[in-house]
Order: structure tokens, then sequence, then C-alpha cells
């Protein structure tokens, strides 16, 4: 396969690390071999049609902060002129998320879709957007949309789902989806106040310096778009879910549900007939009832009842790791085809 990489931030970086250390075991076990051909960061491009030297372009990126400063190969270059410089199969698109109209993800991934090239993204924005119209080109132009880690970072949450839907139905997905707004509640849960929480966050390097995103609840939100439209196969988007988010949650609304025996956590539910993310209080012993950065979720079944994966949600090398499962995906696919 030959792959275009837009966006070469923490996740980028972490996937490329990932396909260097384990180039054997990916074409041994899966017959996978991978080209990159091209990498594009806000800087500047490096492209190569004989595929990247990645241990130099990890060493330029680290060195001079753009991989237009590769040998040779590295220019100052937007990603639309790479990607017709170059011949490739797949987009792996991760760029920052845009909730106002989902650039520059958005229309890196209409063009790959409109060129015939498969697409992986970690990127929520354009899903949370536009998940409907973007799921259709896909299937009109034939080719494959893949967004394993847009949702749970490496938790495998999709194919999990898959795998629990086989014979029964999806009827509700509800979420612990955001290790932000965990962490900072469970701190709160310890006697923290949600200023002191969210800075020992930032510290620790699980909040950004502007946590908006996280604490509005609007992060969750996005994520439960992918999940309605992919689980429950709702056509939504981010403007038909309601959203609320922590800022108003008090150490002693924590204090009161813990000596009930519950705890208050932001979770996103998405039925048929409604969609919205919220604080609501649990039973400690609910499985939604995680701590810390972790991430669950629980799908009730028609049939089989209630379902839960957890495990840690977010992070540079869990989510690439979604991406190297995204890649087996599409691979698979191409060799069928």
């Amino acid at each position: 396969m030959n792959v275009i990489i837009a966006g070469f931030g923490t996740i980028g970086q972490s996937f490329v690390q990932l396909l260097m250390n384990h180039k054997e075991f990916l074409k041994k076990a899966y017959g996978m071999v991978t080209k990159v051909v091209a990498i594009v960061d806000s800087k500047g491009a490096a492209v190569s049609q004989r595929g990247l030297d990645l241990n130099l372009v990890m060493r330029c990126k680290r060195e001079y902060g753009t991989v237009a400063k590769v040998p040779s190969v590295g220019y100052e270059m937007s990603f639309l002129e790479a990607i017709q410089s170059v011949e490739a199969n797949v987009l792996i698109e991760a760029t920052y998320t845009n909730l106002t109209n989902g650039e520059p993800g958005m229309t890196h991934i209409l063009t790959a879709l409109q060129l015939g090239l498969n697409v992986v993204t970690v990127n929520k924005g354009p899903l949370a957007l536009a998940m409907p119209m973007l799921k259709e080109i896909a299937e009109h132009r034939k080719v494959a949309l893949k967004f394993s880690g847009t949702v749970g970072g490496g938790l495998p949450v999709l194919a999990f789902a898959r795998e629990c839907a086989k014979g029964d139905k999806v009827v509700k997905v509800e979420g612990v989806l955001n290790g932000t707004t965990n962490y900072i509640l469970t701190r709160m849960e310890d006697g923290l106040k949600f200023e002191e929480a969210l800075i020992e966050a930032q510290e620790k390097g699980y909040a950004e310096r502007d946590p908006t995103l996280d604490i509005s609840g609007m992060d969750t939100a996005c994520k439960l778009v992918i999940l309605a439209n992919e689980v429950l196969g709702n056509r939504v988007t981010l403007k038909d879910v309601r959203v609320e988010g922590i800022a108003d949650i008090k150490p002693e609304d924590l204090k009161i549900a813990k000596n009930a025996g519950k705890t208050i956590r932001l979770i996103g539910v998405a039925e048929e007939s409604e969609v919205f993310v919220k604080p609501l209080v649990i039973d400690q012993s609910d499985p939604l009832a995680v701590k810390y950065t972790y991430n669950a979720i629980t799908l009730t079944l028609e049939n089989s009842g209630r379902h839960t994966i957890t495990g840690k949600g977010a992070g540079g090398r869990e989510t690439a790791t979604a991406i190297i499962r995204d890649l087996i995906s599409i691979k698979e696919r191409l060799v069928v085809t």
C-alpha cells in the first residue's frame, strides 16, 4: 500500500514509529507492506514515490519542526499539491479537530475520496459535521472510509460493536468517551476543586492548554455522533446532539453521590429517538463508573442485554494502533477486490 499522511503531530509520528517498529511483523502476519509516499504538515511536505526514509523524516521533524526540511524530498507544498504529485492507495488524515467547518481535514478527506483513495481518519471534526455525506461519497466511489481511532483511541470500540451486533440489534449506546473529563471528575471525587483538577490534568498532559472541547462536552458529542451513525445506523450530525459539559459540577455534588454509593460521569447516550451528552449520576458498580483517563462504552442489544468494553481511550500510541488496524482492514479489502 502507498500511503499519504496529512498531519504529522503526535498521532502521525506515533503511527510512523509503530510502522517502523513492526514492519516485519505486519508483513509476516498480514502480508502488509506499507510505503509512505508523502507526509504533509503545516509548513510543507516530504514526497517520494519510491517511499520516504522514515527515520530521516522523524529526525528532521524533531530537529526542524517540519518534514519540509527532509533533504532532496522536502518542499514548501500544500496537501493538494502533494496528493497530485504521488500515486497512493490510502490517505491517513491526522490534522487537528475543527468543529466550525471541519477544515483542513474536510477538504483532505473529500479530495481523497473523489480521487478514489481509501481514507483512514483520526480527525473527528469532518465526521461530526458531515458523516452521512462522507460515507455516501465513499460508497459511491467504492472506497473505504475508516475511523476506528476517532472513538476510544486504541480501544476497538467499533469492532466490538460489530461483533456484538451479529444476530442481534444494538438499540442504545452509552459511553464515557473523554479521558480528560473523566480524570477531572475522578480527582474531584477525591476532594479537589474543579480548577485544581483541571490544572493537574494539564500538568500530566491529559488536558490541552485550552480544554474547552473536552469540558464543554463537545469532544464526547463528536464521538457520540460517530457511534450513532456507525453502530445504530442513525443519520445524525453534531447539530442534532444536546450537549452539557462538566463546568458546573462541584466537589460537593460528587461527595453526596459517593456517600449514596453513586458517582457522576460525563456520559454520551444515543438511541433511535435522541442523542445527548450530560453529566449523569450512576451507581459506583455500573460498568461506566470507570476512573481517571479510562473510557467505557456500553451497548444495549435487543436480545442479549448490555455489553461493555473499557480501556485507555487516548494517547498517540493507542490511536496509532487503531490506524494500523484500519490499514489491515483496507489491505484485506484490496486483496478481495
